[in-house]
């Protein structure tokens, strides 16, 4: 279907100007609305403004511009059968609609912005025409994203009109715009900036697309898709760059724990490593170089560490790069790769390799999503754990030393990220056991022993929620364990400080819980 006029009506002018000049060369008549109508008539372009077309003039403040028979027939019109009433109304076949929407996601963002403010920022005539010509994709193309301008004008240069395939994916992509932009109003609305009760609003929607497809799920029979959050932050997983040499893709069980790897390497400020199995971190360690704090985390528990993914936040050197081949692993993320890591590191054809880019802070917000049955339980992330050891309340007769204590602060990080019953031992700023996922606290307390081996003397022990029972922490002495970090609140608190008094431990009691499920 050749493309005769197209109505150009958009919030977001990034590329308008260079994409209506192409179609203005190929014939196209441009008709146009308020301020994009201003855009392109300064830059010498030929204009028709809606208002000449419908002979309606705008009216309250631009709310009503575009809501008009002429408008809207010249999109709906089913060429071949609505010829009549078009022009019985006095108007034209419109085959091209590029409109994008009123920013109120952007507006939204700013917590500051007044209540009016974000109701005007709700676009009615935009949405009205985007789902139009969506509705009509057997003859219209909607265009409501700049990145798709290349597209069309590649088939129109190629064909003179825009294929039936893209008309439909275009047609879809504008009913998913449309679809998240609603989300977003109604999230609004019936939240707390309308004053409504509660932290969390009545509707949630939740816009994802697709990435790619998965080989299959957490198991061969299992199928599996990646889907992408609209607005995902960079240095998330969903706006991370592959760098890899080619090979598979990553897997359901790959990004699952690529995530969690992620999350646990950004408690650090300092160049540190972490290897994660299974969702657990099965070695952590900061140290002065990236190299050197890669080794210790591998060797910290180098059989758990084959076919692992490594976490990583500084740019990948070469000295790290080398280390890193030495071991078979799934995946490595990190927020850079310099050209001589990549050189060493595309070398292991199906070694998967991700680039964040920028950095997300430790404590950054966000909220969480977890599927059950039925439904979905959504949280804020657990975004503390710094400062909660240095802060916390020594409960014990005898104090931790200032090295115990730099152990129990980052071994309490680290144990923020391990499954629960979660139990870290740590040395300085090295993991040297860790116990994770077991249904008895002092059963995860004897495996992180039993992991560490003879390193367990001298180490110090985080523990994610409380002890219920001394029996913890009396298994933690028999191994040589010196200090625990611990939320404290259990009923039988008096009775675990009386035994670490009695055994020689020291005990700090942070007061905040980290249950990881």
């Amino acid at each position: 279907m050749p493309i005769r006029t197209a109505l150009l009506s958009v919030s977001d002018k990034s590329g308008l100007v260079q994409f209506a000049r192409a179609l203005s060369q190929r014939g196209v008549t441009l008709l146009s609305s308020g301020g994009t109508a201003k855009s392109l008539a300064a830059e010498g372009l030929p204009v028709e403004t809606v208002e000449a077309y419908t002979g309606s003039p705008e009216v309250m403040g631009g709310r009503v511009k575009t809501l008009h028979p002429r408008v809207h027939g010249g999109i709906l019109a089913r060429e071949g059968t609505d010829d009549g009433d078009l022009q019985k109304i006095g108007g034209r076949f419109i085959d091209l609609v590029v409109v994008n929407l009123y920013p109120f996601e952007k507006v939204a963002a700013n917590p500051e912005a007044p209540f009016e403010e974000l109701i005007e920022n709700i676009d009615i005539g935009g949405p009205s025409m985007v789902r139009s010509a969506a509705k009509n994709h057997a003859r219209v193309a909607i265009v409501c994203d700049p990145a798709d301008y290349d597209r069309v004008l590649a088939e129109l240069a190629a064909t003179g009109e825009v294929s039936e395939g893209l008309r439909r994916q275009l047609a879809a992509k504008a009913f998913a715009h449309t679809a998240a932009y609603d989300a977003a109003i109604s999230g609004l609305l019936s939240g707390p900036r309308a004053g409504n009760e509660g932290a969390y609003p009545q509707y949630l929607t939740l816009p994802f697309e697709r990435a790619y497809g998965l080989r299959y799920g957490e198991n061969p029979h299992q199928t599996g898709a990646f889907y992408v959050e609209r607005g995902a932050l960079p240095g998330t997983i969903a706006r991370a760059e592959s760098l890899g040499a080619g090979g598979k893709e990553l897997s359901f069980n790959n990004l699952v724990d690529v995530d969690a790897a992620l999350e646990a390497v950004r408690e650090f400020d300092r160049p540190a490593a972490v290897v994660v199995k299974h969702t657990n971190p099965c070695g952590v360690a900061v140290a002065t170089s990236l190299d050197a704090a890669y080794k210790t985390a591998r060797d910290a528990d180098a059989l758990s560490a084959f076919g692992g993914i490594v976490a990583l936040n500084r740019e990948v050197d070469e000295a790290t790069a080398k280390l890193l081949a030495e071991t078979f692993l799934e995946c490595v993320v990190a927020p850079a790769f310099s050209g001589s890591a990549l050189e060493v590191l595309r070398a292991k054809k199906n070694l998967r390799l991700l680039a964040t880019g920028p950095w997300l802070a430790a404590d950054h917000e966000a909220l969480q999503y977890k599927r059950v049955s039925g439904g979905v339980v959504v949280q804020s992330r657990d975004a503390t754990a710094a400062g909660e050891v240095e802060n916390g309340k020594v409960v014990s007769k005898r104090a931790p030393t200032e090295e115990e204590r730099k152990g129990l602060a980052f071994a309490w990080r680290v144990c923020k990220h391990v499954k629960s019953n979660a139990i870290v031992l740590a040395k300085g700023e090295v993991t040297v056991g860790v116990g994770a996922g077991q249904m008895s606290r002092v059963v995860s307390v004897q495996i992180a022993c039993d992991k560490a081996g003879d390193a367990s003397q001298g180490s110090v022990l985080a523990s994610d929620a409380f002890f219920p029972f001394p029996d913890g922490v009396e298994a933690a002495a028999a191994r040589g364990i010196t200090a625990i970090a611990q939320p404290g609140g259990s009923v039988k608190d008096a009775d675990v400080v009386a035994a670490a008094d009695r055994l020689g431990l020291a005990m700090i009691l942070t007061g905040a819980r980290h249950f990881r499920h």
